[in-house]
């Protein structure tokens, strides 16, 4: 029981940033825009957060930063794929290169630094439940963040006026613009929003996670937020069940390392990206059967109002 509640708990420090990341996708996708580019975005998020911090002394300022950087670089895709209309999965992929590009140059100098980062906060009362407590309520305040963004962004999306135009947005564009709602200004809005917050995802990494600048450090998990979100099928509280499978496999191979595994540690390594495989094959094998709901129906497709009929 103690082994289980030490990896449960590792599961949801681990998968925090992967859900910051996976949250920001759903909220662009459901508007739409496809954002492929969310580990170039998170290196960004994960330098800005790192350099804020070590210069201010306060990581608070760093996740403000990482959120800032992931804004101000997928500015740069909502401009290509919503006024220019170019292939959004071509601009996500050019913006991956472009986050890998500029966090290693930025970040040559910095490599190795460590930083003061976010520290342990135990939440009164809640900490002491028996099993539960040490798992969820035993971390710091950015994983206690993040369970609030998941229970306001599944109210959001689907109790609230401005959640449904969201959805009608990437569901029917057209008939959102006949509803005089401004189908780019809202694209554009949840587009750059849903980039701050995998550069948040990027933030935690460095400023909480790591406390340190590891070039490339997001290791791929930018990708697994994509797919988590098609794990998901697009709602919030799914995506950070699949968040929180991806931590718990990856926490559960960094402890068979520990205890001297005989098992070779890369093929310990790839057991988080081997189950997302699994996660996202059982899912592909149900939408062949016509049981996947969710996919928002305008997603990748611009819209120009000259061609609404």
């Amino acid at each position: 029981m103690e082994f289980l509640t030490v990896v449960l708990a590792a599961a949801v420090r681990s998968g925090t940033p992967v859900l910051y990341a996976s949250l920001g996708e759903v909220v662009s996708e459901r508007a739409g825009v496809m954002n492929l580019g969310l580990e170039g975005i998170m290196l960004v998020g994960a330098y800005a957060g790192f350099a804020v911090t070590m210069a201010t002394g306060d990581p608070w300022f760093g996740i403000a930063a990482s959120f800032a950087a992931g804004c101000a670089i997928t500015l740069i895709h909502a401009f290509l794929c919503i006024t220019l209309m170019c292939n959004q999965v071509v601009s996500g992929l050019a913006m991956v290169l472009t986050g890998y590009g500029l966090s290693a140059l930025m970040g040559r100098s910095a490599i190795g630094q460590t930083i003061q980062g976010m520290k342990q906060m135990n939440l009164p009362l809640l900490a002491d439940i028996p099993f539960i407590g040490p798992i969820f309520f035993q971390h710091n305040a950015m994983v206690y963040l993040s369970y609030i963004l998941v229970v306001f962004l599944c109210w959001f999306i689907f109790f609230t006026r401005p959640g449904l135009n969201l959805r009608a947005v990437g569901e029917n564009p057209r008939a959102a613009d006949a509803m005089g709602l401004s189908v780019t200004k809202l694209r554009y809005f949840y587009c750059v929003f849903g980039g701050g917050l995998a550069g948040v995802g990027g933030g935690y990494l460095s400023v909480v996670y790591a406390q340190m600048w590891i070039e490339g450090m997001t290791a791929g998990r930018g990708w697994i937020a994509v797919a988590l979100v098609i794990f998901g099928l697009w709602n919030p509280a799914r995506a950070a069940l699949g968040a929180y499978l991806f931590g718990g496999v990856e926490a559960l191979q960094l402890r068979l390392q520990a205890m001297g595994s005989t098992i070779s540690t890369s093929l310990l390594m790839t057991l988080p990206y081997i189950m997302t495989i699994i996660v996202l094959t059982i899912v592909s094998v149900r939408a062949g059967k016509g049981r996947l709901l969710g996919a928002p129906a305008a997603l990748g497709v611009p819209f120009r109002r000259e061609d609404r009929e």
